[in-house]
């Protein structure tokens, strides 16, 4: 299969374009104006010596599908466009990702520090998984730097950062965290997700690993699984060795479904941003609301942070209820445009308590242990019109009253 490149000289540079074309001007054989979607499980050579320099990768080219695909490899080169990247590999599901970045770099004997505040699949492996292998883990109080240095600097393998953090919306100083992880020669590693790489590119701040569960912004649908790890090459390919042997690899229909999601990004997040800001406005002035979780308020406690590190400030917005989870029971099934679903950044816009999305995994004293309230509430706000969101809300207020 031959592949044509155009040759244009031009860097591509704003959000809009990279997200169209990054990573597909070389893989559109036949003329095709989309990535096609390969459905072969194997690629035939009639020369062995060929296939087998293929097999070792010393030439270019394709083995077998869940050692790489021209799809899912589309994919691949599109992130590495999006986060300034050598290399990235895709997975089957975020958590693919997530877990397979961290059984590649851990061990037993080793040791990995990280925050309290972080995705509960995340936390299931970092208080379950990982201390059965033998690694030591420290979770830190999440905005205490003086803490989180400290344990850095007692010696680390690997820091694992997740920033905004889910559900609460706290922003970590990805300069600061990672210059004390060097001092150590700790290999950092950080989620995306929430930010995208539109907003926050986690990179050039000297992270090493930057994840994303494809599932959410990146899809921007909610009718597709994946995770993408993107990073320097030698450290990408030892991910994608684990991923080989273990198998959790991006089937080629769900990375053509993330391709396409991928090129609204831009359009999407614009919206879905300024959404959230003003449902987070609105949630600061009512009543039967304790507390408004967004990094775009200047009342947030890391809002000069994300403006130093963030380019846009993300369209998720978590708040506590007063009344806790009962009042959450009957405020969410008022809403109208809204699901009460376990899944986040689509275009539609999602409500869910931590109990049943991000937390679904910890225990009730877990949660509480994790600082998580039974009265917080989770919004991923879409692309709807926010007169119609926040009415929406509005009204449903007025019915729990």
């Amino acid at each position: 299969m031959k592949i044509e490149k155009k040759a244009t000289g031009l860097a591509l540079k704003g959000d809009s374009t990279r997200v169209v074309w990054g990573g597909e001007q070389e893989n559109l054989p036949y003329r095709a104006t989309q990535v096609p979607i390969v459905t072969s499980a194997a690629y035939a050579y009639n020369d062995i010596d060929v296939w087998h320099d293929v097999a070792q990768g010393e030439e270019p080219g394709f083995i077998y599908s869940r050692m790489s695909n021209p799809t899912v490899e589309a994919l691949e080169q599109k992130l590495c466009e999006l986060e300034s990247a050598e290399s990235a590999v895709a997975f089957s599901s975020g958590m693919a990702v997530i877990s397979s970045v961290l059984y590649s770099f851990l061990s037993q004997g080793k040791r990995v520090v990280s925050t309290r505040d972080s995705y509960g699949g995340t936390n299931k492996i970092f208080e379950e998984f990982l201390p059965r292998m033998g690694v030591d883990v420290c979770l830190c109080e999440t905005t205490n730097y003086a803490e989180i240095e400290h344990e850095i600097l007692q010696g680390c393998d690997v820091v694992y950062l997740e920033t905004p953090t889910n559900p609460t919306l706290k922003i970590l100083d990805l300069a600061r965290l990672t210059q004390a992880a060097k001092q150590v020669g700790a290999l950092v590693i950080a989620d995306n997700t929430f930010a995208t790489p539109l907003n926050q590119n986690p990179l050039l701040f000297g992270v090493d690993i930057v994840l994303h569960s494809a599932t959410k912004f990146l899809s921007g649908h909610g009718d597709v699984m994946g995770g993408i790890a993107c990073g320097e090459e030698s450290l990408i390919n030892q991910v994608r060795h684990y991923r080989e042997i273990n198998g959790a690899a991006l089937d080629p229909f769900s990375a053509f479904l993330i391709l396409r999601g991928i090129k609204t990004l831009a359009l999407r997040v614009r919206q879905q941003q300024a959404n959230a800001l003003a449902i987070a406005e609105f949630l600061l002035n009512e009543p039967l609301v304790e507390t408004v979780n967004y990094p775009g308020l200047p009342s947030h406690p890391n809002y000069d942070i994300a403006c130093e590190q963030m380019r846009g400030f993300g369209a998720i917005v978590s708040f506590v209820l007063r009344g806790g989870m009962p009042m959450v029971t009957e405020l969410l099934p008022q809403l109208h445009y809204a699901h009460c679903a376990g899944n986040l950044g689509a275009v539609e816009t999602i409500y869910g308590p931590a109990r049943t999305t991000s937390h679904v995994e910890n225990t009730l004293e877990e949660r509480r242990a994790l600082g998580i309230s039974e009265g917080l509430v989770r919004i991923s706000v879409g692309i709807e019109d926010s007169e119609d969101l926040i009415a929406d809300l509005q009204q449903a207020f007025t019915y729990i009253r």
